[in-house]
């Protein structure tokens, strides 16, 4: 049993310390983890650039240590860098789905890896409804977009035909409801 438990875990090594991501998050989080993944999948095909979602580690500085996370989705283009389980280039797009155990190192360390390794836009999402986007301008992220859902067309603030764009995408778009869609409370 102990060595099915192992074959199992999931893990993130920040500054040489080992961060346990398990168990698995609330299944809300790969919903939307799901949806953002085939909107951008669909669009990169016949394309050099590659869609991961919570499969490959990212090597983010692998000249100094073997320190590595996971995003839970990635793009990236310079195919050269993959090696095995293992991703050691500049992702483009990243994409931290929240949780209430990983929310602080999304927010803090994660971030500051992302921004320092040189990932131009950083998106976090909570799976609740709501989605900051980050922009890298002179090497420090910018939160650029702020969404909180709407969907409820009586309202005011109804949002949820909103189109949000990669940046360096332009190609791939998706609204907030297709974000979130399946994710009931």
């Amino acid at each position: 049993m102990a060595l099915l438990k192992n074959e199992y875990a999931k893990e993130e090594k920040i500054n040489g310390i080992i961060y346990d991501m398990s168990p698995s998050p609330n299944y809300r989080h790969g919903i939307v983890d799901g949806n953002i993944y085939n909107a951008i999948k669909n669009k990169l095909k016949d394309s050099l650039c590659l869609v991961f979602m919570e499969n490959l580690d990212y090597k983010y500085h692998p000249e100094e240590n073997d320190d590595y996370v996971i995003p839970d989705i990635m793009i990236l283009c310079d195919r050269k860098h993959l090696k095995g389980g293992s991703y050691s280039g500049t992702p483009k797009f990243i994409v931290e789905t929240l949780s209430p155990s990983t929310a602080l190192k999304d927010r803090t360390l994660k971030k500051d890896i992302y921004e320092k390794a040189g990932v131009e836009e950083y998106w976090l999402v909570i799976p609740s409804g709501s989605i900051e986007i980050y922009y890298l301008k002179d090497g420090r992220y910018e939160l650029t977009y702020s969404y909180i859902l709407q969907d409820d067309k009586e309202d005011e603030h109804y949002n949820a035909d909103t189109i949000i764009t990669l940046k360096n995408f332009p190609n791939i778009s998706m609204t907030l409801a297709e974000i979130f869609e399946n994710v009931e409370e």
